[in-house]
């Protein structure tokens, strides 16, 4: 069942002599509970394209379809919300809030929903994570690798439609990294998550369910890996 899909997306930046084509008619869809790379170089349009997918920033044109929903159809407050109940983020730089413990910052987004947490859901997270002894820690008392299974656990917690990891592990070094990526492919194959992660790193796109490359604003390929 698709769960995503782009319609000719476009997003120009500038005007006349300054304008630039970060994205040009991007066409695309992901099925419910498929881990996708979206492999580029720098300037290739991935991060945009990520933006674009998050309702972070609005297209020149096009569409982008949610759990059947085109997302751009939003007024912002409403898309803020959709937003916050239908995708969990996953950055580089964590993004944790320095002044909550672990368990606080994995249940964030319920509780700025309104929401109780599901706490056998979060236990079952926290124990797939290896989160379990750190839950009254803060981040700074973590290791970057485990600032990133936060990280992975606050953007579990909701039950998100899909999850947008951009370039997850950028930080780490590359045993983290791998071990990182380990999680995130459990988790999707765990929860039937519907995991995008966007990476320059062939070698750790290799991980996912599908490849999909980006360059100069447009997509190719999009190959299964065995």
């Amino acid at each position: 069942m698709e769960i995503l899909s782009t319609k000719k997306l476009v997003k120009t930046y500038g005007k006349g002599a300054n304008e630039v084509n970060a994205l040009k008619g991007v066409d695309f869809s992901v099925e419910k509970g498929e881990f996708v790379a979206i492999v580029g170089t720098s300037g290739s349009g991935k991060s945009t394209l990520l933006h674009m997918l998050g309702g972070l920033d609005r297209p020149t044109s096009g569409e982008v379809v949610i759990d059947g929903k085109n997302i751009f159809s939003l007024k912002d407050e409403e898309l803020t919300i959709f937003r916050r109940r239908k995708i969990g983020f996953i950055f580089q730089s964590f993004n944790l809030v320095p002044v909550l413990t672990v368990y606080e910052n994995i249940v964030l987004p319920l509780e700025l929903d309104g929401k109780k947490p599901d706490e056998e859901y979060i236990a079952e997270i926290v124990e797939t994570l290896g989160l379990k002894e750190k839950l009254n820690s803060y981040p700074n008392q973590l290791s970057g690798g485990q600032q990133q299974r936060v990280a992975i656990a606050r953007a579990l917690s909701s039950g998100p439609a899909i999850i947008l990891a951009d370039e997850p592990t950028g930080n780490l070094d590359s045993k983290t990294s791998q071990d990182v990526l380990s999680l995130l492919k459990v988790s999707s194959e765990r929860y039937s998550q519907t995991i995008i992660m966007i990476t320059h790193n062939d070698e750790i796109a290799q991980l996912a369910d599908r490849i999909i490359r980006i360059e100069d604003g447009e997509i190719f390929g999009g190959e299964r890996n065995e």
